[in-house]
């Protein structure tokens, strides 16, 4: 399993625990809790991958279908709806804010393996971590959270404009300079291609992250 898989997880499960503690709060039946989970949790990736024109993963691959009702299932046993509202509510926060910064990681990722500028990459990251609880809270007809709480689209933006900042700085520092490697990129500026740094299309970005600077890019050669 891959640092990117696990981050996927973790933010599918918390944003399912989220929405299952909405669906309870919102007296909603079990389809009903369900449905907010599921929509919580790969509501987000569902908006992104349109956006980007790609069939959404989740009809591809079952993942994230097992992770969600997998958490539901253990919500349900453990009756975490039986704790007192402070914890709930502490509960919620929690499970919000892991959802969020770990949906943000993967949809910068996918910028950054789709070649986008700054503004591509943030707005994936955006959409990828607030998108599934602003449908779900417009379906339980309240307030985005995200339109009450600043810093739930603050971080988003923030997380994706820094993973961007870092791998393209680091490229810069690494790659023999070039037009389109500069060390503080703007908005238009193209990411270099896979050729350019000897990488595959399908090599995770992730990898720039989790591994040694030394062994993250390959210098072209003569």
């Amino acid at each position: 399993m891959t640092a990117t898989d696990f981050i996927q997880i973790i933010g599918t499960a918390a944003f399912a625990i989220s929405g299952y503690l909405v669906g309870y709060n919102k007296r909603l039946d079990v389809l009903g809790v369900v449905i907010t989970a599921l929509l919580t949790a790969v509501g987000g990736g569902m908006i992104r991958d349109g956006l980007v024109g790609r069939i959404p993963q989740v009809f591809l691959q079952t993942d994230a279908l097992i992770v969600v009702f997998a958490t539901l299932a253990i919500a349900w046993l453990i009756r975490v709806q039986r704790y007192r509202s402070t914890y709930l509510a502490a509960a919620f926060i929690i499970a919000d804010a892991i959802g969020l910064a770990a949906f943000s990681i993967t949809g910068a990722q996918i910028g950054m393996a789709l070649q986008l500028n700054l503004f591509g990459v943030i707005s994936l990251a955006f959409v990828t971590a607030v998108g599934g609880g602003i449908a779900r809270d417009i379906l339980v007809n309240d307030v985005p959270m995200i339109l009450r709480t600043d810093l739930y689209g603050s971080v988003a933006i923030l997380i994706g404009g820094l993973i961007y900042l870092y791998v393209k700085s680091a490229l810069c520092r690494r790659i023999v300079i070039s037009p389109d490697c500069i060390p503080f990129p703007l908005a238009t500026a193209r990411f270099p291609t896979p050729q350019e740094i000897n990488l595959s299309y399908r090599r995770p970005i992730m990898d720039f992250l989790f591994r040694p600077s030394e062994k993250r890019i390959t210098h072209l050669t003569d």
